[in-house]
């Protein structure tokens, strides 16, 4: 008989077997086994715009291109290929290195983009910004990943998160052994939250002896696509202030807007706005990505987070904690500064820059709509408008039936739900029960990023699916 091996699953560390990742989790699995027997799948599962056809940008990838090849700079031709203007920032961003893309960089990241973003936070909060409090970082979920790794400390500490919530943050906390802390969205009142709810899951964390060190909202939502107004900010600094409580605020979608009733108002300069002794009280961590807005550069992993009101000792701590990896991807930082200042008026290429955006994100917008109305014409349906971000979060009414066959076959219901759409129709979704849910509701998360074409054949297919699902599992005699 072989030895058991040394990794075996039941001596892998507790702390990963208990987690679990809904976004690439069970449905995605199914979805991958029926694209290799091949069956089409629409993968709506993952915020990827890219795997969906969005276009890149034209002007980022031309700089990058240059700083991966800076021998095509010597090139009689290159003013003919790429405008002058790509090749300037080219030049300079290769300034900042010390080898090109191919060297290691400071391991908060290279200072001249670090001055970048902090000039970019300047000019979006009116605020100064420091670029020694600022960390470039492979994709914002590494930088969430630091933040929740140096603010737990054991089992005991928790960390408020809304529910439903990006599984990011479940995941990461189980992984460095916190616990989450949940306060619940109001899905009555476009998923807004309430401070209510949050004081009395605090008392009743406290209860269990759970220390709440920090609290997570994410703004516009995921997946719940909802933009938070700044009274809704200034209630989220006055609560973390009066509990002393680290905030986190993941604004990751800050370019994705789809109405004008509540733009994007940054977790900063509603601090700063404020004045003391929240603003320089309150401790802030906020994220920000390329992955997302009209960029979508999910691939080049390049983000970071700011850090106000942070103890010193602890920028330190946090910078040694950075230094394991030595250096974030060099190209991401690129994509970065890029982000920050983009082309300006008057620049060569803003005019074919500015088209590309526009033209993505008023794509975005009428796709908002298209999904959120598909959805509402559903039968047993209901969606809230997604005001910003990538998702629709429709709630299915799912008939008795249906649940009884879930538990038969030993499903969530909405996992049932979603697993039986990818089967009769390749739309990759992921079930509410990955985000969180209130008891006894079920929910489907979908990216509104299948192409604008595409949309109203996606939401055919949805529509003929669940009509026969309600169908199957209502019975004739509740369609009478």
């Amino acid at each position: 008989m072989a030895p058991k091996k040394v990794l075996d699953p039941e001596n892998i560390n507790e702390n990963i077997k208990k987690l679990v990742y809904a976004v690439r989790g069970e449905l995605y699995i199914r979805a991958s086994e029926l694209q290799k027997e091949g069956k089409k799948i629409i993968f709506t599962n993952v915020g990827n715009p890219h795997a969906l056809g969005q276009k890149p940008l034209t002007f980022p990838r031309q700089v990058v291109a240059l700083c991966q090849a800076p021998f095509l700079m010597d090139d009689l031709n290159v003013d003919i290929l790429f405008p002058a203007d790509a090749i300037a920032r080219a030049k300079h961003y290769l300034s900042y290195t010390s080898g090109g893309l191919g060297a290691y960089s400071d391991s908060r990241g290279l200072p001249g983009i670090r001055k970048d973003v902090a000039d970019f936070i300047m000019r979006r909060d009116g605020y100064p910004s420091d670029p020694e409090l600022i960390f470039l970082t492979d994709g914002a979920s590494k930088g969430v990943t630091h933040l929740l790794n140096i603010l737990i400390r054991n089992e005991n500490d928790g960390v408020l998160c809304p529910i439903p919530q990006y599984p990011l943050y479940s995941a990461t906390i189980q992984l460095v052994g916190g616990t989450l802390v949940p306060y619940y969205l109001s899905e009555e009142a476009g998923w807004g939250l309430d401070v209510k709810e949050m004081r009395s899951q605090v008392l009743e964390a406290r209860k269990k002896g759970i220390t709440v060190r920090g609290l997570v909202f994410i703004n516009p939502g995921n997946p719940t696509g909802q933009c938070l107004s700044e009274a809704n900010l200034r209630e989220l600094i006055q609560f973390c202030y009066e509990e002393h409580i680290v905030l986190l605020a993941d604004e990751v979608y800050q370019q994705n807007i789809y109405q004008d009733e509540r733009p994007f108002i940054s977790a900063k300069k509603v601090l700063m706005d404020m004045g003391p002794p929240y603003s320089n009280n309150v401790e802030l961590a906020s994220f920000h990505t390329v992955s997302k807005g009209y960029w979508g550069e999910c691939g080049q992993r390049g983000a970071y987070f700011e850090l106000t009101n942070m103890h010193p000792k602890t920028v330190d701590e946090l910078y040694k904690v950075a230094s394991i990896a030595l250096s974030p991807n060099v190209p991401g930082q690129i994509f970065v500064g890029l982000m920050v200042n983009p082309p300006k008026p008057g620049d060569i290429s803003y005019p074919k820059f500015a088209e590309e955006s526009k033209a993505i994100l008023d794509s975005l917008r009428r796709r908002a709509h298209m999904m959120t109305d598909g959805f509402n014409s559903c039968r047993n349906v209901t969606c809230n408008f997604t005001e910003g971000a990538m998702y629709s979060f429709p709630k299915i009414k799912l008939p008795a039936a249906a649940i009884a066959a879930a538990k038969r076959a030993g499903k969530a219901p909405d996992v049932f739900y979603c697993l039986k759409l990818l089967e009769a129709t390749g739309i990759s979704t992921v079930p509410g029960s990955g985000f969180g849910q209130k008891e006894g509701t079920f929910h489907v998360r979908t990216t509104i990023l299948p192409s604008e074409d595409d949309i109203p054949e996606v939401m055919r297919m949805f529509k003929t699916f669940n009509e026969d699902f309600m169908a199957q599992y209502e019975g004739p005699q509740s369609r009478l």
